[in-house]
Order: structure tokens, then C-alpha cells, then sequence
């Protein structure tokens, strides 16, 4: 029988061992003790993490996971396409919510940046002018919430994403230079519990940028969690993350580590 060290599966499997050790921690992937306390996995490991990274990209939470693969140790297909099934079926039913949250969203900025691309008054501004009133009125900030997984109320699905990032090399290094010439722009800058809150002049363009970015580092580095507020005076960024991530934020968006 085959057997892996820690190090020996994170060479053969691609994950780093600290990836390793937080899918023991949550029950994901079992893992024997030798007498001298290393830990030692067993020859199904790595086909077990290809299909728990196969149900990460679907967008299933941990403990849904955790559940699968209970019913994948049964040995019977069928009964984890019958599990899987209505999770998937889920997930769409919320990618199409968000995408229709989105879509207003876009509509909401085509709106202001239609007031905004009319003629100014004489003077100052005043509350017609299209600074502080658009064609589409709102009590509050438009939010956009980019997150790893489903977003029940009150959870922080964040919080169980391990902390490890898909870049490197030069594209690590272009992603990071992305940010600060960004974070640059920030008008202000004010901690938040586990993390930091940007603020930005008002734009449709400029919140358009700080969208796509956050959401092409959620595709590399799902641990942040990244909400946009958007009103017609003002324009606010939220990046929090997990206390293990504490450096990263502050590498890239001068939080305190």
C-alpha cells in the first residue's frame, strides 16, 4: 500500500502543505500518525483532492464537500451524482441572482454616467446637477459582493478558503503592481475588522476597473473578500480577508499586518 508524507503529497498533488493540513483540520482529508508524529496519508489521497478542488471550482462549501465525500467513500457513483445534483442546481439558481444583481448594477452606473456626461451647469454644483442626483435615485450604496462561495445570510464563506494564491512569477508580480497603482488612487483609507476600507473619487469607470480587478483576484486568491459600494458622491472598496492572510492584505492594500 502507498503511502504519502506530507511533503511527498503536496509535491505529487500541486497543494502546499499548509493547504494539506487545513483539509485535515476541516475534515476533508484523513491522515495517520507515525510513531514519531509525522503525518502520513494513504494512497487515495490524491484522487481525493482532485475531487475536492473539482467541487471547490463548483462553488460547493466545505461542509457540503465534506458531506460528498462521505457518500463518494460508499463507493457508488450514482449515489454522489444524486448528492451533487441539487448542490449544482443551487449554485445556479445564486449565479443567477448575482448575475441579475450585477445587471442592475451595470444599469445603475449607465444611469449615472449618463447624468454625469450631460452639460454642467454655470456655478457650483447644486441638487440637480447630476453630482448628487441621478436617473436612478437609490436610499443607499449600490453593494457588489465578491466572494469564494455562497452567500447565506450572515455567513463568511471566505473564512474556510485556505489561504494560497495561483500566480506567480512575473504574473504575481503584474497582478501586485495592478493594485498599488490602483490603491494609489484611494482618497482614503480606514481599517475595518479583518481588513480595510478604500475610498475612491465617484465614477462608473473607475468602479468598472476596481470590479473586474477584484474579481480576476478572487479567480487566483478566493480568501478575499472584496464588496463595492457605490453611491452618486462616493465610491468604497471593502477588502477583508482571513487573520492568515493579514501580510497579503497588507502587501497589497496597506492594511495592518
Amino acid at each position: 500500500m502507498t503511502t504519502y508524507r506530507i511533503s511527498q503529497l503536496a509535491d505529487r498533488s500541486g497543494f502546499p502543505a499548509t493547504t494539506l493540513r487545513f483539509y485535515e483540520d476541516a475534515g476533508l482529508l484523513p491522515a495517520e500518525r507515525t510513531p514519531a508524529g509525522y503525518r502520513v496519508y494513504g494512497e487515495d489521497a490524491v484522487e481525493r483532492l482532485a475531487f475536492i478542488s473539482s467541487a471547490k471550482l463548483l462553488g460547493l462549501a466545505l461542509e457540503e464537500i465534506r458531506e460528498l465525500l462521505d457518500v463518494r467513500e460508499e463507493g457508488v457513483c450514482a449515489s454522489v451524482r444524486a448528492r451533487m445534483l441539487p448542490l449544482v442546481a443551487d449554485r445556479i439558481m445564486e449565479t443567477d441572482g448575482r448575475i441579475a444583481e450585477l445587471r442592475a448594477f451595470s444599469d445603475h452606473l449607465a444611469g449615472v454616467h449618463a447624468e454625469l456626461s450631460g452639460p454642467a451647469p454655470a456655478g457650483a454644483c447644486g441638487p440637480d446637477c447630476g453630482c448628487t442626483a441621478t436617473s436612478t435615485p437609490a436610499a443607499g450604496p449600490v453593494p457588489v459582493t465578491l466572494s469564494p462561495t455562497r452567500l447565506d445570510e450572515g455567513a463568511e464563506p471566505w473564512r474556510d478558503v485556505p489561504v494560497t494564491c495561483t500566480l506567480g512569477g512575473a504574473e504575481l508580480g503584474g497582478r501586485t503592481e495592478m493594485w498599488r497603482t490602483l490603491v494609489g488612487n484611494a482618497e482614503g483609507r480606514e481599517e475595518i475588522p479583518d481588513g480595510v476600507r478604500l475610498s475612491f473619487p465617484a465614477g462608473a469607470e473607475l468602479a468598472g476597473e476596481i470590479a473586474a480587478l477584484a474579481a480576476a483576484e478572487q479567480g487566483c486568491c478566493a480568501f478575499f473578500d472584496f464588496t463595492l459600494h457605490l453611491t452618486p458622491t462616493a465610491l468604497q472598496l471593502d477588502v477583508r480577508a482571513p487573520e492568515s492572510a493579514a501580510a497579503m492584505l497588507a502587501d497589497l492594500f496597506g492594511a495592518t499586518a
